[in-house]
This record gives C-alpha cells, sequence and structure tokens, in this order.
C-alpha cells in the first residue's frame, strides 16, 4: 500500500513538474513574440521614411538638368515639379500630397487635372518644397504618423525651371 502512495505521488510530482515547464516555454514564446512584433513594426517605420526620402531624391536626381526641377503649388499645396521636353513638348511630373498620400502626376504642361488624378505612392500628410536661387532643394515630408523628415538636395544643373 506505501508503494501506491508513492508511485501516485511520483507521479503527481512528474506532472507538476511537467505542468512547471510547460509554463516557463510558453512564457518565454510569448515574450519573444512580442519582442519580434515591436522589431518588426520598428523596422517597417524606419523603411517607410527611408523610402520617402530615398524616392524624392532619386526623382530629383532623375530630373537635374537645366529647367527641369522647380517648386510649384498644385491643389492648394506644394509640389515639385520635374520637368521635360518630349518629342518638342513640354510635359510635367508633379509630385504632391493629397488625402494621406503622396502622389505622382505626370502630364502635359498644359493639363489641367485634379489633384485626386495622382496616383498614390507612400502614405504622406504633408509635403513642403523649397527651392533657393542657389539651386539648393529642400523637401520636408510629414507621415502619416507625424514625423516629419527633410531632404536637401544640390541641384548640379543650378538652374529651377521657368513654368
Amino acid at each position: 500500500m506505501r508503494r501506491e502512495k508513492d508511485h501516485s505521488l511520483n507521479g503527481l510530482l512528474a506532472l507538476l513538474l511537467f505542468g512547471i515547464f510547460a509554463a516557463c516555454v510558453l512564457s518565454v514564446l510569448l515574450m519573444g513574440a512580442d519582442a519580434y512584433q515591436r522589431l518588426t513594426e520598428r523596422d517597417r517605420e524606419s523603411y517607410e521614411s527611408r523610402t520617402v526620402a530615398q524616392y524624392i531624391a532619386t526623382r530629383v536626381r532623375q530630373a537635374d538638368r537645366s529647367g527641369g526641377i522647380s517648386a510649384g503649388a498644385f491643389g492648394g499645396s506644394d509640389a515639385l515639379e520635374l520637368w521635360e521636353t518630349i518629342d518638342g513638348e513640354a510635359y510635367v511630373t508633379r509630385v504632391y500630397c493629397h488625402d494621406g498620400w503622396l502622389r505622382e502626376l505626370f502630364t502635359d504642361a498644359s493639363g489641367d487635372f485634379a489633384p485626386e488624378d495622382g496616383e498614390p505612392v507612400l502614405e504622406a500628410e504633408s509635403l513642403s518644397v523649397s527651392l533657393s536661387g542657389a539651386g539648393l532643394l529642400t523637401v520636408v515630408i510629414t507621415s502619416a504618423d507625424g514625423e516629419t523628415q527633410q531632404v536637401t538636395l544640390y541641384l548640379r544643373s543650378g538652374k529651377e525651371a521657368a513654368p
């Protein structure tokens, strides 16, 4: 009888140890999942902020020629205007913010389009563009979460477009 009682006590002790081990494993897994989620969110935010800056810098570098870049207004807000001539006709690509999105619109220079006609590129609340006479372009972008990022580029062509 004593042996049966010892066996049941040993079984109960083994079950208790297994329960403690399972609880420890579960808590470690939950902490790891939480840390992974925070890291993933931080990386996503970092990616978005780098992407918008790189997008602006790339578009400016592509259009950096005499008369290729200007700061203007479109739809009641600032716009970066990238000018080019194709088959003798003037075209403009406008980069601007509208309805919570950084948008891009490619049109002929005389085209009459609305801000909602542009293609959404990245989420952003506002865009501010300024171009100094010395060829220094400054673009300030406010992201959807309110974070502000500034991109300052020196135009190699040194001249802004005359609209």
